[in-house]
């Protein structure tokens, strides 16, 4: 036996790592799990037999309080007659006599055995001198359930003093068998501790055997490693004469240093050609941006500024100068804002004034058709904003939207606060339209495909994408209906804080 286990081992010791390292793995878990499956049992049955030293203390207990219960339950019925005492009375009895069952009723030498037989004797002649009591109170025979009473009283205390002398003989008995489990246990505590002990002066040994081949090596390779990771290339090992996976390991490390040195120079090289190309990259993107934003800026519809010159040239034949003059101011401030807000971003305010002449010049055309409502439900509306955002969209409610309403066309503007946002919404009752056209003009407005002049969502692509631009983030506009005849809605959102392009 011992020559096979030598055996074992130099087979083990003259392997490769992974034999070398299942073997000590192997034996350790083996030994481990023989410790501690013994130490676990030994430990296990001592404690339970101390949880069940004083078990019977704790029974001797609950059966004293239990005959209390019981007399003084009785006692109440007996001075009120009163319904709940008899009831608690039984249910105490039944308790009372489920724990009866438990005790010794044979003759033994053992005292307290004697003991438990004696209490169960005299607890069935207590019970049956209480039951008859009862009987004779509800019979009103006051004689004899005085008579009853007092005797199952005089029993009562002698059961108790019986019991009183049961538990003491129980807490004597249990407290030797305490102090010999308690010896055991700390036996048990002295065996665990020296297998332990031994246990960890075999792992050292047995590590000992494994270190001189195993640890040393990769210790020397960690450390010029380390030397390398640090920057310095020219440290290097000196080629292993081992066969197992540590020389392997070795002399491939000192393969790839070499290799190593070789490449590292051209990696440096091509690291900072590509930073160059980033930089130059990064530059073109924020130069296409900036032309982009100003290209999508300077789209601005001329068809309206002839037909406004037109309006304009009406009025002043028809009127007086004083409105004309008005209109021209009109047309004046807000032609100036185009082209003052051209390459520019602006303020929320300005933004709803040029909205409010837009519409003030648009009902000249239509002779006040156009019913106009703002509802402006935040406090600063100077936050800065993207230029002709607002305009085209009401541009958009009036051509698309309530042109062709027969009846009132109204088209009203709402600015609310939503916590991180500023929602705008411009809304109209005009035509409308289905589910299906509203998914057809946003995938427009987001492929940016511009429509024809007569087609809906003309100049929406635009502030989409000037939006998009902005504020760096999308989904910031978008359109809905409920169908034909329903109107629709227009909704801006604008984020609080946002570091803008």
């Amino acid at each position: 036996m011992f020559k096979r286990t030598k055996r074992w081992i130099k087979n083990a010791y003259s392997g490769s790592i992974k034999t070398k390292l299942i073997s000590l793995y192997t034996l350790m878990v083996i030994i481990v799990f023989i410790v501690i499956v013994i130490v676990f049992y030994f430990i296990n049955v001592s404690l339970k037999s101390i949880n069940n030293v004083y078990s019977s203390n704790i029974t001797t207990g609950e059966l004293s309080t239990a005959i209390q219960n019981i007399q003084y339950n009785l006692y109440g019925y007996l001075n009120t007659r009163n319904a709940e005492s008899l009831e608690n009375y039984y249910r105490y009895e039944d308790e009372y006599r489920n724990m009866l069952g438990n005790l010794n009723d044979k003759n033994m030498d053992d005292e307290i055995f004697m003991l438990q037989k004696n209490i169960r004797g005299m607890s069935e002649t207590y019970l049956k001198l209480s039951e008859m009591t009862i009987q004779e109170k509800r019979g009103r025979n006051v004689e004899k359930y005085k008579d009853y009473y007092e005797k199952s009283t005089e029993i009562y205390n002698y059961i108790k003093e019986y019991i009183s002398l049961l538990n003491e003989s129980q807490f004597e008995e249990n407290s030797s068998n305490y102090m010999v489990l308690l010896g055991s246990l700390k036996l048990s505590e002295f065996v665990s501790v020296v297998i332990i002990a031994l246990i960890c002066i075999l792992s050292m040994t047995v590590l000992l055997l494994f270190v001189r081949n195993i640890i040393n090596p990769l210790v020397s390779l960690a450390r010029t490693a380390d030397e390398i990771a640090s920057g310095n290339l020219e440290a290097e090992l000196k080629d292993s004469e081992l066969t197992d996976e540590v020389g392997i390991v070795t002399n491939a490390f000192n393969t790839m240093v070499r290799s190593l040195r070789h490449y590292v120079d051209q990696v440096k090289k091509r690291m900072e050609e590509e930073r160059k190309l980033k930089e130059q990259q990064l530059l073109m993107e924020n130069h296409l941006k900036d032309a982009r934003l100003k290209y999508l800026q300077a789209q601005i519809n001329p068809h309206f500024l002839f037909n406004c010159l037109n309006a304009g040239a009406q009025l002043a034949m028809l009127e007086d100068a004083e409105r004309t003059s008005v209109f021209v101011q009109k047309m004046a401030d807000f032609f100036r804002y185009n082209v003052k807000k051209m390459q520019d971003d602006a303020t929320l305010e300005e933004e709803i004034e040029v909205v409010d002449n837009y519409i003030y010049i648009i009902n000249v055309r239509y002779d006040g058709e156009i019913h106009y409502e703002k509802h402006i439900g935040i406090e600063d509306i100077r936050i800065r904003v993207p230029s002709m955002i607002l305009q085209p969209i009401v541009e958009n409610a009036l051509n698309h939207g309530v042109r062709n309403n027969e009846g009132e066309k109204r088209i009203a503007l709402y600015i609310v606060d939503n916590d991180d946002d500023i929602i705008i919404q411009v809304q109209d009752n005009g035509e409308g339209m289905e589910r299906e056209k509203v998914q057809e003009i946003m995938e427009n407005i987001k492929n940016e495909e511009q429509s024809d002049s007569d087609s809906t969502g003309i100049g929406l692509e635009n502030v989409n994408k000037r939006l998009e631009l902005y504020y760096k983030k999308e989904n910031l506009f978008k359109i809905d209906s409920d169908g034909a005849m329903c109107g629709t809605t227009a909704t801006i959102i604008i984020p609080k804080e946002e570091e803008v392009f």
